[in-house]
């Protein structure tokens, strides 16, 4: 059973050639339905900052074509999106190369301070590779996902990696953005939480128990390994709880919000349609 994906209206949804009626939404689709007020004033600031550093060369846009002048500065944060998703799958490329043990030689400068600090995590945390890049499947909830990969580690008493310490079996994810934000977690937990592991010549097999989650925050100047908490623990709530809200929230948006209205009974324009009307 191959997967392969589709784009339909903004969300990536999976399926196998065998079964084409059965499209299960992506994980970070579904992850997506959080809410982001922040974006409306990110995406302004965006705008505002290449309006004032590039004044004159607006201007002289504004002069030749207005509504092209428009269309560029409204652009400003899909450019810049559609950069960092470059770097990031073009990273994401490279760390697969790498943790695979292939060999890599010379890198494009953009590429290489990303290439020295995973090769730094690799020397210095010594993960064993478990899986990488395969599918995480549910039948149950109905969803999928690519995860990064599933490493073996030897964690300390206190969690720290050591070369003497137990080992783990984690759920691990790969990041370059600027930061690590808190809804890496539900992606995580969904992937953990999904029932199977499809490789790309499509075997599945059951997925495994973890005893954990980690993310590695990689960018051209630092990196940093940290856990992330994916289940019940400590009296705090299960996440994976949360992502199927999530689910939820994107069925009723995807599916059911297309079901509840009707059209008119009623309208200024015609009135009433009586049942008179309609037998005549």
């Amino acid at each position: 059973m191959a997967i392969r994906t589709i784009q339909r209206s903004g969300s990536r949804f999976y399926f196998n050639d065998d079964f084409p009626d059965i499209k299960y939404p992506g994980v970070t689709s579904v992850v997506g339905m959080l809410p982001k007020p922040f974006l409306a004033y990110w995406q302004a600031k965006m705008v505002a900052e290449l309006a004032v550093d590039s004044i004159d060369f607006v201007q002289q846009m504004v002069d030749r074509d207005r509504d092209g002048a428009i269309a560029y500065l409204k652009g400003a944060a899909n450019r810049y999106t559609k950069q960092r998703a470059s770097i990031g799958s073009n990273a994401h490329d490279l760390f697969e190369r790498m943790i695979r043990g292939e060999h890599i030689g010379r890198v494009h400068p953009d590429m290489e301070p990303y290439r020295r600090n995973f090769a730094a995590f690799l020397d210095e945390v010594q993960p064993e590779l478990v899986r990488a890049e395969d599918v995480a499947w549910s039948d149950e909830h109905r969803y999928a996902g690519s995860f990064d990969g599933i490493l073996r580690l030897r964690l300390d008493d206190k969690g720290n990696p050591h070369p003497q310490g137990d080992p783990a079996l984690v759920m691990a994810d790969w990041k370059t953005s600027k930061d690590t934000y808190p809804d890496v977690a539900l992606q995580m937990s969904a992937y953990a939480n999904a029932e199977f592991i499809i490789a790309p010549d499509g075997t599945r097999e059951d997925m495994p128990d973890f005893d954990g989650a980690v993310v590695l925050h990689i960018t051209d100047t630092q990196a940093a390994f940290k856990p992330v908490r994916i289940a019940e623990e400590n009296g705090q709530p299960d996440v994976f709880a949360f992502f199927l809200h999530l689910r939820e929230t994107f069925r009723w948006d995807k599916e059911v919000s297309k079901t509840v209205l009707g059209a008119p009974i009623w309208s200024t324009g015609g009135g009433l349609v009586t049942g008179t009307q309609r037998r005549a």
